[in-house]
């Protein structure tokens, strides 16, 4: 399939042309220009690529004069057709994986950018997604419509195009009507990164509770996105033109999803009872609580494997535990505590998420001693520290006195691990290495001790 026009003017090949050329995925595209006389001048031709060169998918040849007009057209679209076939079928030989295009349009620094794209990889990743590219685009001021221009996503169809990709994460937080807007330019699945967040806490909630505070998550970020996508159908359920048929397929769903909400959010205030009921045992046996908190992937799971001799799910990706365990332990002075291990913060935890999810983060509230595990070996641990202690500030918990324990040191210098020490006022050990544990238990048993001599 080839496109040959005419430029009245004497220019090149568009971008209107290229876009085109890309989008509609035409094997050739020729604009033929004129002279003063009117007589053909120069012909400008350009075909498409199977696989990127310098970012562009496809490639455009010199200007051709009259005579240079015998390119071998047929031939070289036939290898083309070929080697795209090829490309289709790598493409379609892995069906059962999305393919994602990672997106981030934002105003902040570009080092601050990268980190929070490199999260967003480890997310896709941890959800089992491919990725088949990143593009960052700075902007001083959002497009409230699209968020970036209209001409960067025609780029992004493009390279999404190319790629094979079946689906688009964006790094920011798309409102309904952000996500109505570029569907409508983009045939493919767009997702942002709260909706990536709760897709991997659906897939590893294992528990009653843990399935039922995803799924209230997932159904209050889905209804206003839901009433937004429907409003032009909205136009026909009433006054004239409309009346008589009674409730339309959208306001059944929108009242289907309250009711859902409604059922979740009372099973959850039973779930919360049944937990206040736990507590108020174990306050009365006086059994002191120290919770586990931190960064997800920050190695908290294992940290309970090694101090309670336990066999938790402890895997090196996000998330990969999300139901709270808890395990007896008991210290060399014969003091018997419970440790519990919570689900992993993350940057910009979603909202219905810290909502939904307060049953579980109340266990918190009832701690005596949190012990808060960082990751040194990972470069971003400075900002992960933040972000906890700010997540720990908006559920009220900074009056409980925490523990900072530096995990991982194997992977760091030494020097560099004493001076974090220092810095932080951290405990430095390796979560899986059982020798490297007789400082932070000493000071565990040293609080609980002075707890319990105060009490």
């Amino acid at each position: 399939m080839r496109c040959v026009h005419t430029h009245l003017n004497s220019e090149p090949l568009t971008r209107d042309d290229l876009t085109d050329l890309a989008l509609l995925r035409l094997d050739a595209m020729a604009a033929m220009t004129i002279n003063e006389h009117g007589y053909l001048h120069k012909v400008h031709v350009s075909h498409i690529l199977p696989t990127s060169s310098d970012g562009k998918p496809f490639q455009i040849l010199k200007p051709l004069n009259l005579n240079q007009l015998d390119i071998g057209c047929l031939d070289l679209i036939q290898s083309l057709e070929s080697e795209l076939a090829h490309v289709k079928s790598l493409y379609e030989a892995d069906m059962e994986k999305e393919r994602a295009l990672l997106v981030s349009v934002t105003s902040a620094p570009k080092h601050l950018a990268m980190d929070s794209l490199a999260e967003l990889e480890e997310l896709a990743l941890s959800s089992g997604i491919d990725i088949v590219g990143i593009t960052l685009q700075q902007r001083r001021k959002l497009n409230s419509k699209f968020l970036m221009g209209i001409g960067k996503v025609q780029e992004l169809i493009i390279m999404a195009l190319q790629k094979g990709a079946t689906l688009i994460v964006f790094d920011q937080e798309l409102n309904p009507s952000q996500i109505r807007t570029i569907t409508n330019q983009i045939d493919l699945k767009v997702i942002d990164r709260t909706q990536l967040i709760l897709d991997i806490f659906a897939q590893r909630a294992q528990t009653r509770e843990g399935k039922l505070q995803v799924e209230l998550a997932q159904l209050k970020y889905l209804l206003p996105r839901l009433i937004a996508k429907n409003t032009a159908m909205s136009r026909l359920t009433g006054g004239i033109g409309g009346r008589g048929p009674g409730e339309t397929k959208l306001e059944i769903n929108r009242r289907r999803i309250r009711d859902r909400i409604t059922r979740l959010e009372n099973a959850v205030t039973t779930v919360k009872k049944q937990r206040r009921q736990q507590r108020a045992k174990r306050e009365k046996k006086g059994v002191a609580v120290i919770s586990i908190i931190g960064y997800t992937n920050a190695g908290k799971s294992t940290l309970l494997n090694t101090l309670t001799k336990s066999n938790v799910r402890a895997e090196s990706r996000l998330f990969a535990t999300l139901d709270p365990s808890s395990r007896r332990i008991k210290f060399p002075k014969d003091i018997e505590v419970i440790m519990t291990d919570t689900v992993g913060f993350i940057k910009n935890l979603p909202k219905d998420l810290m909502v939904a999810f307060r049953a579980t983060l109340e266990e918190l509230e009832n701690a005596n001693l949190l012990v808060h595990v960082i990751d040194i070996s990972n470069p971003r641990f400075k900002n992960q520290i933040q972000s906890v202690e700010r997540i720990l500030s908006d559920l009220n918990l900074n009056d409980i006195s925490l523990i900072r324990v530096l995990n991982k040191k194997d992977l760091v210098a030494r020097e560099t691990t004493e001076k974090l020490a220092t810095s932080l006022n951290g405990i430095p050990i390796s979560a899986n290495d059982e020798s490297t544990m007789m400082p932070l238990i000493e000071k565990m048993e040293s609080f609980i001790e002075h707890l319990t001599d105060h009490a």
